[in-house]
């Protein structure tokens, strides 16, 4: 890279900071409030301490100076300037080094239109899961469908409910189809982050709890995948049939809405029940 190149990309670092750290006010930093500041947001000394690092090391950052920093002191400013995952992968960049890997468990709020897109489609159950398949925010129709209000932060999880959950699965008529195909999408959603720690914790107690889990999961390959269950039984015992779309929600943070289309019943279906 060209020393040219290399101050220009230090300059942007240095505005970067700045302008995020001005940003910010003390009361956002969880700092008490001192009255009327000279100049706005946090100082120096502030996001310093904020997050764990030295003040000369870190002005001297600021000021686009050419030291190194370690990914822990990177994560650390981010988390300090409240840095969203598109901000801090910039930062990263910015200062040379490779984004952070992928988190996969993450219990992120979603902004409030996407809730009221959710809350929109009243007649179709939705919600927005990450990579680890925890399902962080949903409609009302897709809580009378799963249940999600009434189960535990880390129960609302699509795997655990699928593998691990025998009143669930009892809901599910064509679960031995299914599951394998719901399970090759898990597979590649593994594949944006292999080796993060929750995902492969999940794994791990699936394999554990789920004699299925354990044997598919082992498979080489699977070719046939599924984001959402096709077909699932009302708690009154009523049989629906889905089809899915699965929309982006926030791809930094590999958030993605997955919305049931209800499809007709067939009179097979209608005999079945009988």
């Amino acid at each position: 890279m060209s020393d040219r190149t290399l101050a220009r990309t230090r300059t942007e670092l240095s505005d970067f900071l700045m302008r995020h750290r001005k940003k910010l006010t003390p009361v956002d930093a969880g700092l008490p409030s001192t009255g009327h500041r000279r100049t706005p947001g946090l100082r120096r000394e502030e996001v310093a301490a904020l997050a764990g690092v030295g003040l000369t090391w870190f002005t001297w950052f600021e000021q686009g100076r050419d030291i190194q920093v370690s990914e822990s002191f990177l994560l650390r400013v981010a988390k300090a300037l409240k840095l969203d995952d598109a901000e801090c992968s910039h930062l990263f960049l910015l200062a040379h080094r490779r984004p952070p890997p992928a988190e996969a468990y993450q219990w992120p709020s979603v902004g409030p239109l996407i809730q009221n897109l959710l809350d929109d489609l009243v007649r179709r159950p939705a919600y927005v899961a990450n990579l680890r398949w925890d399902v962080v925010a949903w409609n009302e129709a897709a809580d009378d469908l799963f249940g999600f209000t009434h189960r535990e932060q880390p129960e609302r999880n699509l795997i655990r409910l699928i593998f691990a959950d025998p009143e669930f699965r009892r809901r599910l008529p064509r679960w031995g189809d299914e599951a394998p195909k719901l399970l090759a999408q898990f597979r590649c959603d593994l594949a944006a982050a292999p080796d993060d720690p929750a995902m492969l914790a999940l794994i791990d107690d699936m394999k554990k709890l789920s004699p299925d889990f354990r044997r598919w999961f082992e498979q080489p390959s699977m070719e046939n995948h599924a984001r959402g269950i096709g077909t699932i039984l009302d708690p009154d015992g009523t049989r629906r049939g889905f089809v899915h779309e699965m929309l982006t929600v926030d791809e930094y943070r590999h958030l993605k809405m997955v919305v049931y289309f209800q499809q007709e019943k067939r009179a097979s279906d209608h005999g079945a029940m009988a």
